[in-house]
């Protein structure tokens, strides 16, 4: 089966790998057809200067502008609105997790082994992981589990590869960083079963431009418990 798959590129203030990105989405060896759909997220630092340089780089790729800045969850939501592909991914723009392995995960799902495939950063351990992030990561998925009854490795997850009919069906409302806890909430309430596969990521600091701060786990933690017993 090769059916098309949709990549979309939430991107804010990621000037400096936006374009290499991108040059790996369109080089890299996928099994079907792909479209990439960049969403700019109200950027301030040229990034959108970037990707205007690169309009025109590959029919296969489209930019979106959004001003202001609505959120990473907004992005994706955009995105996946867009979206006409079999398979759904989401890859970040920051350069943690190396696009080439979004092959191996959309293959269970092009095969018909999944609809769900999460890419898990700490299935094989998690060397290298500061330790803060590795016991925030632990507590939300932990949390994520005990009100779900599954069995995650790795909730907060970029990687989230879905059937474009899944990912679509959701009726997804977050506009910042809890849309991953939103969007895991809604599959496994919709009775769908998440299969992981191993990712290997290189994490990035607060310094280094990383995003997501400590609040952001008070608020994944109020969806997971809104969408478990509204």
């Amino acid at each position: 089966m090769s059916g098309l798959i949709s990549i979309i590129v939430p991107v804010y203030n990621e000037a400096a790998t936006i374009q290499a990105v991108i040059e790996r989405l369109l080089a890299i060896d996928l099994p079907g057809p792909r479209e990439i759909i960049v969403v700019n997220d109200g950027s301030k630092d040229g990034t959108r200067t970037v990707l205007d340089s690169l309009r025109g780089i590959s029919d296969a790729v489209t930019i979106h502008h959004v001003d202001p800045n609505q959120g990473k969850g907004h992005a994706v939501r955009l995105g996946i609105s867009k979206s006409t592909g079999e398979v759904v991914a989401i890859q970040d723009a920051d350069l943690e997790l190396d696009p080439a392995q979004i092959a191996r995960l959309v293959e269970p799902i092009l095969s018909g082994e999944a609809d769900i495939v999460y890419g898990s950063r700490f299935l094989r351990g998690s060397a290298g992981v500061p330790f803060i992030s590795r016991m925030a990561n632990y507590g939300l998925t932990l949390f994520t589990n005990v009100l779900y009854g599954s069995r995650l490795t790795d909730m907060e997850t970029c990687y989230k590869i879905m059937r474009g009919s899944v990912a679509r069906s959701l009726t997804l409302t977050a506009n910042r960083f809890d849309i991953e806890p939103e969007i895991t909430a809604k599959l496994l309430t919709g009775g769908h079963r998440i299969v992981e596969k191993p990712v290997t990521f290189s994490p990035r600091s607060k310094a280094a431009g990383k995003k997501i701060r400590w609040q952001d786990g008070v608020h994944a933690v109020k969806v997971l418990l809104r969408l478990r017993f509204r």
